[in-house]
């Protein structure tokens, strides 16, 4: 029986795993255990297996992990011989001699580094607080200035006040002129011969000013445009939302309808990619991507479902689907609802802005 320890040298931090081959070079069936030793018991040993059954002519690997009792935290390599012994019954231990390069866990200059830097911090800690500049500020000093020169004295604020002899004398004799007299309308009186249109049906003396009639205040018209559609020249509308300054309905749909300028049918562009009428968005209902999805008014939420972009070609493209709005079955009519569908040049898919 012969033995070989496979690499004889290992190196290692924590660690170290060579392998010893046993060869059965014999005629008869062989059974060996394996155990370690090295001089000052640096290191501890473990053997997988412990022991192994070895037939003539064949050969078994035993898997080592030598561990240091010690780690060397700072410093240089440390080697560790070793020996591995092979034993059996009733014939002397076969011995293997290995060695072990136990490796530093920091390197010296490391060490060195840090104990360097370590020094200049305390250095330049004592030089600060020994030589440390005296910093003053003189912006109190300089703000109590400012306020005496600029706040008056007591005795200069304080004047005399004019009595009522002398303001009277000061004051210049001018006329007084009377306001001339308010027209009164005599409600006994037909002075005006439309009495009804004046507004004093004989009340007695009840004064009503006389003039043109009151300004209606003016209806401020919607911000945005008109989408109209190239196949209907009619509208993109909201459907049922007909106030000129109204609300949107979350969850409407689209529809077209005969154009009037109204806010349910003015849309802005936003530079988002939305496109909004009555504070809500035009949105693919659900996110569908289907044939079919609804058009439809909703809450803005930023959701590629709600991204629209008019080709030059006049198409309103939803670039989530790459399909474009549609009227339904390529209706013309007022009512007429609007879709998602597959672009198809066609002039139901067609829109202009105006």
């Amino acid at each position: 029986m012969r033995a070989e320890l496979v690499p004889p040298t290992v190196k290692g931090r924590f660690r170290g795993r060579p392998r010893l081959a046993i060869d059965n070079v014999g005629n008869t069936p062989v059974t060996a255990s394996v155990a370690g030793t090295d001089t000052g018991d640096h290191l501890s040993y473990e053997f997988r297996p412990g022991s192994v059954q070895i037939e003539p002519g064949r050969a078994a690997f035993v898997d080592t992990t030598l561990k240091p009792r010690d780690i060397i935290w700072f410093g240089s390599k440390e080697q560790r011989p070793y020996a591995l012994t092979v034993q059996r019954s009733g014939v002397a231990p076969l011995s293997v001699d290995g060695t072990f390069v136990q490796r530093g866990f920091l390197p010296r200059w490391l060490a060195t580094a840090l104990s360097v830097a370590v020094a200049l911090s305390i250095a330049f800690v004592m030089i600060w607080l020994a030589y440390k500049p005296q910093v003053s500020s003189g912006a109190t000093e300089k703000l109590a200035e400012a306020g005496a020169t600029a706040l008056p004295s007591p005795e200069a604020s304080e004047a005399p006040l004019p009595s009522a002899g002398s303001s009277a004398a000061a004051l210049p004799d001018t006329p007084v002129t009377s306001a001339p007299p308010q027209q009164q309308d005599d409600g006994g009186s037909g002075g005006s011969g439309s009495s009804g249109s004046s507004g004093s049906s004989g009340s007695g003396g009840t004064k009503k000013k006389s003039g043109g009639s009151t300004p209606t205040a003016t209806q401020t018209p919607a911000p945005g445009s008109m989408i109209i559609g190239t196949g209907s020249n009619r509208c993109i509308d909201v459907t049922d939302s007909q106030d000129v300054t109204g609300e949107g309905k979350d969850g409407t749909p689209l529809q077209l309808w005969d154009c009037a300028g109204r806010a349910n049918q003015k849309w802005v562009f936003r530079g988002d990619g939305t496109v909004r009428s009555l504070g809500l968005c035009m949105d693919v209902a659900w996110g569908s991507r289907d044939d079919g999805a609804v058009i439809q008014l909703a809450r803005c939420s930023g959701n590629p479902a709600q991204q629209f972009v008019l080709s030059v070609a006049g198409d309103l493209v939803n670039p989530q689907a790459d399909k474009c709005v549609d009227a339904k079955d390529e209706g013309t009519g007022n009512g007429t609802k609007l879709q998602l569908w597959t672009c198809s040049g066609t002039p139901n898919q067609k829109w202009r802005v105006e």
